[in-house]
Parts: structure tokens; C-alpha cells; sequence
């Protein structure tokens, strides 16, 4: 008798667990099963990620870099499984990369940033980079590279996530999920989400404990949700699908200045 191979059903990444969506409902992508992410799987995400700051805020910077390098050892562990779902091997390679190369600005951007600002009066004035806070990330195409590029830097600062992945091409965000699922990432720091961008980007700007959005992949929406994200201020940022640089990093930083009389 032929054997059935096991689908592999493609879930949500929410807190460091693949649950179904609370509504139950799924669509089929590149054919295979998705899950369709509701309002309230959203919801969850970006109070899981608002919980998980915290502690990764808190983290010190070369623990933060050498969590990222993790994600590149187990994305090379697991590279013919990205292939087989990315666009190419090439693709995957570069993603890899990638993250390397922001896994070793993690302590070093805050000395690039960061100084002691000279002052006419008896005190110490700093300028230290600090987080932003959770950051909502429409994923660009490709949608592997746009994805890393756009997630590294945000995390590698100190900050958590929440994706909505490629609507197309969901697929490969969820097997990225996989890799940081055993990569030492805190649960909660990345939250992925696959379903369809009009049911859940509107929120994901609007989310009032989102304090900026990446709408690098929001294409014709992202004047609207950029609107939407003024409700409270949020950071905006439109940056490029396939890119690396420290300023992408800084983009999510908020740079705090402290003083402290000499002497005391």
C-alpha cells in the first residue's frame, strides 16, 4: 500500500509557539495550507511582544548578537528547507548573511550613536541609544532577504516584532519561524503573522502599544496606514527591501540623554 506523506500545515508564530488562528480559518498559499490570522491573533502578538521588551531591552548588547548569530547557524542548518520555499538557494544565502553582518553591530552601533556631549557646567552629559519598543514590520518581497533585512535591525537594537508576512509568499516566513524558534531567541521578541494584509495591517498601525511601523513592504497602502500610525505618534519607516547599514538599526532607536553632576 502507498504510503500519504504528512502536509505540513503552515501555523502562526506567536510567542514562541505555533498555534492555529483562534478563528480556526486558513487559506491555501503556494499550495499549501496557511493559517489566516484575525484581529485577535494580532492583538495577542503585540501584547506577547510588549511583555517580551522588556527583558530583551534588557539584554546586553553581545548577548543580543550573539542570539542573531544563532539565527544564521540554525537558517545554515536548515538551508535547503528555506530553498525549497524561497526564491533560491542564492536568496537564502544572502539572508544568512545578512544576519550575520547586523549580529556583529549589536555592540558596537551604541558607541557609534551614542557620545558625551560637551557641556558649559560641572556635569557629565551622555547620549545613549535605547529601544523603541515593538515595531509592526509589513515583509517586503523577496520574501526571505526583505524579510531579514527589514526584521535584523529592528531586534538587534533591542526591540520586539510583530511581521505580517508576504500575502503572496507566506510560506518562507514560517519556516524562518522554525529556525528562530531553536535559536535562542526569547519567546515573544518575533511574532509572525501569515494571512491577509487588508484584515490586519489597518490594526497593526493602529495598535496603539505598537510604537513604529516598518511599511517597507506596505506599497500602495502605506500612506494610509502611515495615517493610521499618527493616532499615536508612531515612528514610520519606508526602507529598502534588499539593504543593510547601521542607519536601520538607529531608525528604531531612540537616542535618551542623561545627565549627572561631576563630583556626586
Amino acid at each position: 500500500m502507498k504510503r500519504l506523506p504528512v502536509q505540513k500545515t503552515y501555523k502562526l508564530f506567536i510567542g514562541g509557539a505555533f498555534p492555529r488562528s483562534e478563528s480556526g480559518r486558513t487559506l491555501v498559499a503556494e499550495g499549501a495550507n496557511v493559517a489566516r490570522a484575525s484581529r485577535k491573533d494580532l492583538r495577542d502578538a503585540v501584547r506577547i511582544a510588549r511583555q517580551a521588551g522588556v527583558g530583551w531591552a534588557k539584554a546586553t548588547a553581545y548577548n543580543r548578537g550573539q542570539v542573531l548569530y544563532r539565527i544564521a547557524e540554525m537558517m545554515e542548518t536548515r538551508r535547503a528547507e528555506l530553498a525549497s520555499v524561497a526564491s533560491s538557494k542564492a536568496e537564502v544565502d544572502r539572508a544568512i548573511d545578512r544576519v550575520v553582518w547586523y549580529a556583529g553591530w549589536a555592540d558596537k552601533i551604541a558607541q557609534v550613536v551614542g557620545t558625551a556631549n560637551p557641556v558649559a557646567g560641572p556635569y557629565f552629559n551622555f547620549t545613549v541609544p535605547e529601544p523603541t519598543g515593538v515595531v509592526g514590520i509589513l515583509a517586503p518581497e523577496p520574501p526571505l532577504l526583505g524579510l531579514v533585512s527589514r526584521l535584523a535591525p529592528v531586534i538587534v537594537g533591542g526591540n520586539t516584532a510583530v511581521v505580517i508576512a508576504s500575502e503572496a509568499h507566506p510560506l518562507v516566513a514560517i519556516e524562518l519561524a522554525e529556525c528562530l524558534a531553536t535559536a535562542d531567541v526569547p519567546p515573544g521578541v518575533v511574532n509572525i503573522l501569515t494571512g491577509l494584509r487588508k484584515e490586519l495591517a489597518p490594526w497593526l498601525a493602529s495598535h496603539m502599544d505598537v510604537s513604529a511601523l516598518d511599511l517597507t513592504g506596505g506599497d500602495g497602502d502605506a500612506a494610509e496606514l502611515e495615517r493610521l500610525g499618527a493616532e499615536n505618534v508612531k515612528r514610520v519607516v519606508r526602507g529598502k527591501a534588499d539593504g543593510q547599514s547601521p542607519y536601520d538599526i538607529t531608525a528604531f532607536l531612540e537616542l535618551k540623554t542623561v545627565w549627572h553632576p561631576i563630583g556626586m
